[in-house]
């Protein structure tokens, strides 16, 4: 091929050639074939006609079918990119569905419901509500009559997807709301996480991956409406339901309710966090248009007192949108009926399945004919626990549900509809009275529409593909906009562990607290009048020769106990008796005694009727007894929260030694991660290790355990830098001589 100035060079030559050749009797017939210009103006005519008759027919006397398409290439639904990620789903299950979804019908599949579920179903239909005097109005900019949304006097579905900015770098902030507005959703979803913004008290972080107003400020860039949901309790599979640990100094502590303590420990963090954000309510030019009140508080409380409280204080604080409440089914009771509230706020539902949905749909009628129907929280997916298999609930039936809840005209909060990651030590624990403690693995990925790392994933092509359907095509509205770039991922291969720090060593730069008898983390004395609200503890004491030792109370939550650095037992939240032999031949006449507490995650859910909120504390919470005597008087404790700072001491410690055939427990390894270029996102593998926690410069990524479902960690590239990236590992019982960084997750 010919470019540029080449190709006019050519051009113009060949040009001269053509009109010498050409003679005076090839110019004639070529004229004799030209239109005349008369000719040309009655066929402009003709096509001017044809084209309004056309546009007549198409306005006045044609069917529209709304389920069909637009012909433009750009509504094509998006491409499931990546296999790693299925949901349950074969391509084929997948297309197939999608396929459906084109079609005029409806699915033409149920989701089976087991005879419990039933029951559960006739027990809540029967149901009668408190009949309160007063039924809620909104005097916010959203408003509601004869059961729909009005924004501004327009009638509004709410289709949002929830998303937590304490989840997810804010580097990629804007890209996981373009995805949601390429879904078709006009909203955007977030709770509020108390105990990272106050982790004492009194001071206060809403720097980085907590500045909540800039996130609020970039989903209006966006074109998203904002949920608020700003607890002071959010449950969220977060640690202590997001309360701050430091509440539980308080002997007396009553979390989620009008304890004089707790409601000023609220009060402070309201005063605080409210605000920041009044200028971001949709009256005034924000994108706000909802606030929540607590949190599924009927499943857990019949004190609407404690609701009352923490709506007074959001209005005091300049907070005037809608308010609402959100409540599922608990025990064949749901929250509505226990903490009726539905004179102060609107009552919305939670649930998974749409049959088991459809009781609170006709409770929230029966109040009122005005209160329109709003799914808070639509479980996309499910969450994991550790030594479980990964959730993976059907999102064939998920698609039918979603069906059902759009033909009904309802709105629909997704929840999540990106999970992203419990970095560090933030994911909770689930307290079932009749299951007892699960704690919750570090991935949030929850089987979400949008994956951990930003992929789109099988359930969202199908959410688009029904929005499209039941939303976008038969109200005319624009199609929706393109997604942005795919998620680029790598393989960074193996990397060698070539250093430890044996946990000797590691005490050096840690300031030990004397105790007495030893107590729980959150009462150790830490200053600004907190204890410890993450990570390990590590209690230590010189004792004489013994043989027996004995825990007077069970430790939280898994506990390793050493002697003179060997291990001698591990117990759990799951052991039944909490004592140990020593080896006669490990036993000297002084001895130095460590016991390593893991805080895996506070309880972030609880029924009605139980008082673990408050009696959540981490650590050792009674006398350790050696021989049946109690070890008293030259206690050592050692907090270990593992944060920027500590990691950075660690690392500049002087006692690193080269790691070959080290075989002891409980140490820190060292690696570095050399990358060429600009970093991508990674998965760390850690095959081969056993468990503990993973810390890239300086960054904790959170815990991994060899007991699944997890078995990678998600790197994100923001914490990652070009050249060498610094890979610091706590582990607790036997290491490996490498890692692996894979560009695919492994959630089991």
């Amino acid at each position: 091929m010919l470019y540029g100035d080449t190709q006019r060079r050519k051009n113009k030559g060949s040009e001269s050639l053509l009109a010498q050749a050409v003679g005076q009797e090839a110019k004639e017939k070529m004229a004799k074939t030209m239109f005349s210009r008369s000719n040309l103006k009655l066929i402009i005519i003709g096509l001017i006609a044809i084209l309004l008759c056309t546009k007549l027919w198409q306005m006045f006397l044609a069917s529209p079918d709304v389920n069909l398409p637009p012909p433009d290439a750009k509504t094509d639904i998006p491409v499931w990119r990546h296999t790693n990620n299925p949901q349950g789903m074969t391509k084929q299950s997948l297309n197939d569905i999608l396929s459906d979804i084109g079609k005029q019908g409806e699915l033409d599949f149920e989701r089976p419901l087991s005879e419990a579920e039933k029951e559960t179903i006739h027990s809540v239909s029967n149901i009668k509500l408190p009949n309160l005097k007063n039924v809620y109005k909104s005097t916010g900019s959203l408003i509601f009559k004869n059961g729909e949304f009005f924004l501004k006097g327009e009638q509004l579905r709410i289709l949002s997807g929830a998303m937590h900015y304490f989840r997810v770098m804010p580097q990629y902030w804007t890209d996981r709301m373009q995805k949601m507005k390429a879904c078709g959703l006009n909203t955007l979803e977030t709770y509020v996480s108390w105990n990272l913004h106050e982790e004492s008290p009194g001071n206060f972080n809403f720097e980085g991956i907590l500045n909540i107003r800039e996130y609020i400020k970039e989903a209006q860039k966006q074109g998203l409406h904002v949920i608020l949901r700003p607890g002071p309790y959010v449950c969220s599979e977060w640690d202590f339901g997001g309360m701050p640990a430091w509440l539980l100094r308080d002997p007396n502590m009553k979390v989620r309710s009008n304890y004089l303590g707790y409601q000023k420990a609220v009060e402070r963090f309201f005063n605080k966090l409210i605000p920041l954000i009044t200028d971001l309510q949709y009256s005034n030019g924000g994108p706000i248009i909802a606030v929540q009140i607590e949190n599924e508080f009927g499943s857990y409380s019949s004190e609407v007192k404690h609701l009352l409280f923490v709506k007074q204080l959001l209005v005091k604080n300049g907070i005037k949108e809608l308010v609402f409440v959100s409540d599922g089914i608990v025990q064949d009771k749901t929250g509505f009926q226990v903490a009726p509230f539905y004179d102060e706020s609107l009552p919305t539902a939670n649930f998974m399945k749409y049959k088991l949905g459809e009781p609170l749909f006709q409770q929230i009628r029966s109040i009122s004919p005005d209160f329109p129907l709003m799914v808070m929280e639509f479980w996309a997916g499910w969450f994991d626990h550790w030594g479980k298999a990964h959730a993976n609930p059907s999102t064939k039936y998920f698609a039918r549900d979603l069906e059902h809840l759009l033909k009904s005209g309802a709105s629909v909060n997704f929840y999540m509809f990106h999970g992203g990651t419990n970095f560090g030590f933030t994911a909770g624990a689930n307290w079932f009275n009749n299951t007892g403690y699960k704690t919750d693995v570090t991935s949030y990925d929850y089987v979400a529409p949008i994956s951990e790392y930003g992929e789109i994933t099988p359930k969202y092509e199908i959410i688009r593909a029904l929005i499209r359907k039941y939303e976008i095509l038969p109200k005319a509205k624009p199609d929706l906009p393109q997604l942005p770039a795919p998620v680029s991922t790598a393989n960074y291969g193996k990397v060698v562990i070539d250093e430890f720090l044996q946990l000797e060593d590691m005490m050096v730069p840690v300031k030990p607290i004397k105790l007495e008898h030893p107590v729980t983390m959150e009462k150790l004395d830490l200053g600004e009048g907190r204890g410890q609200n993450f990570g390990f503890v590590v209690y230590r004491v010189i004792i004489k020769h013994g043989k027996n030792l004995k825990f007077t109370k069970p430790a939280r939550d898994r506990v390793q106990v050493l002697l003179n650095g060997i291990q001698v037992g591990v117990f759990t939240w799951m052991s039944s008796f909490w004592q140990t032999t020593f080896p006669v031949d490990k036993v000297f006449d002084e001895n130095i005694l460590d016991i390593i507490v893991e805080h895996q995650g506070r309880v972030n859910y609880v029924h009605q009727g139980f008082n673990r909120f408050n009696e959540e504390h981490k650590g050792l919470a009674g006398d350790v007894l050696l021989d049946d005597k109690p070890v008293t008087g030259n206690w050592s404790v050692y907090p270990l929260p593992f944060t920027k700072e500590q990691i950075s001491k660690f690392e500049e410690s002087k006692k690193w030694k080269p790691y070959a055939n080290w075989k002891g427990v409980s140490s820190l390894y060292r690696g570095s991660l050399f990358i060429n270029g600009t970093p991508r996102d990674t998965f760390v593998n850690m095959k081969g290790w056993k468990k503990g926690i993973v810390s890239i410069n300086g960054f904790n990524l959170g815990r991994y355990w060899e007991e699944g479902p997890q078995k990678t960690l998600y790197v994100p590239a923001p914490i990652l830098k070009p050249g060498s990236n610094k890979i610091v590992i706590f582990e607790l019982n036997k290491a490996s001589h490498s890692v692996t960084f894979d560009n695919v997750p492994n959630l089991g």
